[in-house]
């Protein structure tokens, strides 16, 4: 469930999946409130990517309802769902998935500009972002920032579009340990600052500790894990 009196913006109900003769996904449910965080952890292959690719739109469940935002996106037309998920989903991958050979506040505002932004408050919200995060404006490419710098960049492209769900998939894989505490500072944050849902996917449990709720994907189903003490 989400957070006590909160309406879900993201609600998976009973979603099922299966490649190769493998079950990844059995009835998978998850809730989560506008505001709130959820991590959901388990080994390599046991499903997390797959769960996160079903509730941007991008795998196709073979049964279940995927909602955001009050939308079960599973019946949507791929415009329609181009749509949707421009105004509704945020994500940020483990590598980041930035052009490497654009600035930061190009990544980012080009985001915007896909989601039928006009350039001027494009580059202006972009620039806005960047600075939030801690990204130094300049005109180097992408590909010359600190791994910190590159994650940091792709949650301000993440959240140019004011998502109702943000997801991250590994977010700090690839990061050191003070760029990954730097980074679940910020990522961590946002729910309370901006409204909006985070699904966290992740093998680090420290960084799982993170989030208001955490899961465990194990035998394609998702089971609740006891809430650590944060004293």
């Amino acid at each position: 469930m989400g957070g006590a009196g909160s309406e879900a913006v993201l609600d998976i109900r009973g979603l099922r999946y299966a490649v190769g003769g493998r079950t990844l996904l059995d009835g998978v449910g998850l809730r989560v409130a506008g505001g709130e965080s959820v991590a959901v952890i388990g080994p390599s292959g046991s499903g997390k990517s797959t769960l996160l690719g079903c509730a941007l739109g991008l795998v196709r469940p073979s049964g279940g309802s995927v909602r955001v935002a009050g939308a079960d996106i599973t019946t949507m037309r791929a415009r329609a769902l181009e749509r949707h998920r421009s105004r509704h989903l945020g994500v940020v991958f483990q590598s980041g998935e930035l052009l490497p050979e654009l600035t930061p506040v190009e990544n980012v505002a080009l985001a915007a500009l896909l989601a039928g932004r006009r350039p001027g408050p494009a580059y202006e919200e972009a620039g806005r972002l960047l600075a939030e995060l801690g990204v130094p404006a300049s005109e180097i490419a992408t590909a010359h920032l600190s791994g910190g710098e590159r994650q940091r960049t792709a949650l301000a492209r993440a959240l140019v579009n004011e998502p109702s769900v943000l997801l991250a998939d590994e977010p700090t894989g690839a990061l050191d340990a003070a760029a990954r505490d730097t980074v679940c500072d910020l990522l961590f944050g946002l729910p309370r600052r901006r409204g909006c849902a985070l699904v966290v996917v992740t093998h680090d449990a420290e960084v799982a500790g993170r989030a208001d709720r955490t899961f465990e994907l194990s035998r394609a189903h998702l089971v609740p894990r006891p809430a650590r003490s944060r004293a």
